[in-house]
């Protein structure tokens, strides 16, 4: 029988040196309790003088209860994929945390393969649990159908919260492994290929500690004029390519990355009377996503998590039959398949950190050297895109950086996986120009006006090679912030 545990005695069966996996994707799913006693433990063996560090697989980013305590503890050995605590960053800019970026489609399939630890401990959010080991999850999925088959013992967090009338909305599937793996058979954003349960071996439950926490997210920021202006010309963009004839008239289904102006480019393609009502196959369902689902501007969203504002989330779960046939969560190896992106045909829309004249693509990396959150699903989707988009503002700290750059930091998606890059300024549509041609494109139409002479000046410096880069100039807008704290100083002939 299934016992009751505290969050004190889960957390002492967690020892120095383990490898333990969580549940969740972004905040959504992600133990909240364990953790926390697992932080104060941390910290007494650290009072008495002995080691107590563990290694961490997720989904993605989870929340102070899970990385902002641990980190603060000092209880990290090593940590991927994908982060956003800021105590979290801090200890994997200062190399006191090993943090190691993955594309979020690869981890689950890799820790099978047995390319990394092994998972000792798996933690894991229900919001219902069997005597038989059937867990029906909250509202992330991410790597713990795989974890939790791998891992030797599995703790519950039965958070009461999420109702146990989420039971059918998950859609839990593990594809075989080569040499034996089939195609994934998803066809459309609603179709399922899984179980609504995660059926675990129940002797691997060391026990169940029973919450009553939502998520804590906040809403996002409401959207202001630069975020208004990139949604908009993201949306005008795919309406010409509609009236084009360059997307099917039906449309084809959106993915979209996360925050403010992924909501606000949601929120402008709801809005263009030209873009019809379309599906998502995305990772993170948002507040926007719930709003067009409403407005019939959405008919269905696929993801790995529903990534809410603890209003929202109550709202959805108040009105849950409503938004049954609306949704599915799933594995972020399936969310995120690269196989399923391909044939589905998804329009991709993701962030960007830094983009260069020539169309290559910094996500991860700030001055190329310190992590901000990492690559997530953007490669995941961007390679394998029907079209792939990525947005910015033209510029950051109140205009001192330049978003568009001489060469990217740090590059994290290749010119030849980035087909339109969108700032407030406007559209560089790059298909089928070559790299002279992209550079003009982007700096015509997406650079801002105190920068673009400075890039015009830059290209002119490379003379006539295929590629004109000049190496002893490429970096110089960030060398001059770095001396100066404004890119718009740069000399390139200092």
């Amino acid at each position: 029988m299934l016992k009751i545990i505290s969050a004190q005695e889960a957390a002492s069966y967690i020892n120095d040196g383990d490898v333990v996996a969580f549940s969740g994707f972004t905040a959504s799913g992600a133990p909240k309790v364990v953790t926390e006693a697992l932080a104060e433990r941390a910290k007494a063996e650290h009072e008495a003088g002995k080691p107590f560090k563990i290694g961490i697989f997720t989904g993605a980013s989870t929340s102070d209860h899970l990385d902002g305590v641990l980190s603060l503890a000092d209880a990290i050995d090593f940590r991927t994929p994908y982060q956003s605590n800021v105590n979290m960053r801090n200890s994997i800019n200062s190399q006191q945390i090993h943090y190691f970026d993955m594309h979020l489609s690869h981890l689950a399939q890799e820790l099978r393969y047995g390319f990394h630890k092994k998972i000792n401990i798996a933690v894991i959010e229900a919001a219902d649990v069997s005597e038989n080991g059937e867990i029906i999850l909250t509202a992330g999925v991410g790597i713990i159908p795989t974890a939790a088959t791998l891992a030797d013992k599995i703790i519950i967090e039965l958070n009461s919260f999420t109702p146990k009338s989420v039971r059918g909305l998950h859609d839990i599937y593990i594809p075989l492994d080569p040499p034996n793996r089939r195609e994934i058979p998803v066809y459309k954003p609603s179709d399922r290929c899984g179980d609504v349960v995660l059926k675990v071996d129940p002797d691997k439950i060391i026990g169940i500690v029973e919450t009553n926490l939502p998520d804590g997210l906040s809403p996002y920021t409401p959207a202001d004029k630069i975020t208004e202006t990139i949604g908009a010309n993201v949306a005008d963009f795919l309406a010409s390519q509609l009236r084009e004839n360059k997307i099917p008239s039906s449309f084809l289904p959106i993915q979209s990355g996360v925050g403010n102006i992924a909501n606000a480019v949601l929120g402008s393609l709801g809005a263009n009377r030209y873009i019809p009502p379309f599906e998502m196959y995305t990772e993170v369902i948002q507040d926007s996503v719930i709003g067009l689902i409403r407005t019939g501007n959405i008919k269905f969203a696929s993801g790995c998590s529903l990534s809410l504002s603890d209003d929202m989330m109550t709202e959805v779960y108040n009105d849950l039959n409503s938004f049954r046939d609306k949704f599915v969560l799933r594995p972020q190896e399936i969310s995120n398949s690269p196989e399923v992106a391909r044939r589905l045909g998804l329009i991709t829309i993701n962030t960007a950190l830094e983009a260069d004249i020539f169309g290559n693509i910094n996500s991860t990396h700030v001055l190329g050297t310190k992590m901000m959150n990492g690559i997530g699903g953007s490669g995941d989707f961007a390679r394998n895109a029907y079209i792939s988009i990525f947005t910015c503002p033209s510029v950051a700290k109140g205009g001192k950086i330049s978003a568009i750059v001489p060469m990217v930091s740090h590059l994290d998606h290749s010119e030849h996986s980035v087909k339109v890059i969108i700032t407030e300024q406007g559209i560089a549509d790059l298909r089928g120009k070559s790299p002279v041609q992209r550079a003009k494109t982007i700096i015509e139409n997406c650079v801002h006006p105190d920068y673009k002479q400075l890039l015009w000046d830059y290209l002119k410096l490379g003379g006539t090679n295929h590629t004109p880069h000049t190496l002893s100039a490429c970096f110089k807008m960030h060398q001059e912030f770095l001396n100066s704290g404004d890119m718009r100083k740069t000399n390139w002939t200092k």
